[in-house]
């Protein structure tokens, strides 16, 4: 164990210290891969759903403004993994949030991302609005779905991982261009 604590190795072979995240240990080649390794729901759909496909979706459903803080936006998840909702808004899983934050400000910080409310805020309302989308395409019908507002009507294909990775490094070359010539 190194002074920053315990690690992760990522996809390309670096460390990443999750209690001690930093700018640089960060890279797209991870958050696109781990993105796209991790099934939302925890698994429970009826067939794989990325979290990197999600973000793309949600980056196509946002004014183009705010599409790089959409692509973006559960990168920190490549680190942390995706915890379903009822877990990781429970009182008792405060410090998971506490490091969860950390990592995402790295991520910002990684990628230039603006750290604004307003342009989150806007973020996750699309974000929210996506799961009556996924519910319809990938959970077995549920009454309750209804509920939760007004679907997005975007088109849920349930990519493979490696097609979901390919898409989300091209989405991010469109929206970070400064980053192609990298």
């Amino acid at each position: 164990m190194s002074d920053r604590g315990q690690f992760i190795m990522t996809y390309t072979g670096r460390l990443f210290y999750p209690l001690d995240p930093r700018a640089w240990d960060i890279t797209i080649e991870d958050v696109a891969h781990a993105l796209s390794q991790i099934c939302r729901y925890g698994g429970h759909t009826r067939r794989f759903y990325s979290v990197a496909e999600h973000s793309l979706w949600v980056s196509y459903n946002v004014p183009p403004e705010i599409a790089r803080e959409a692509l973006m936006h559960d990168a920190g998840e490549a680190y942390v993994g995706d915890v379903v909702r009822p877990i990781k808004y429970a009182t008792s899983f405060a410090a998971y949030r506490e490091i969860e934050a950390r990592v995402d400000l790295a991520c910002r910080d990684a990628f230039g991302l603006r750290s604004d409310p307003a342009v989150w805020a806007a973020i996750k309302e699309i974000d929210d609005r996506m799961i009556i989308d996924e519910a319809a395409e990938l959970m077995t019908p549920n009454a309750c779905w209804d509920r939760l507002g007004e679907p997005l009507d975007q088109l849920i294909l349930g990519l493979d991982p490696r097609t979901a990775e390919v898409n989300f490094l091209e989405r991010f070359r469109e929206l970070f261009p400064e980053w192609v010539a990298l």
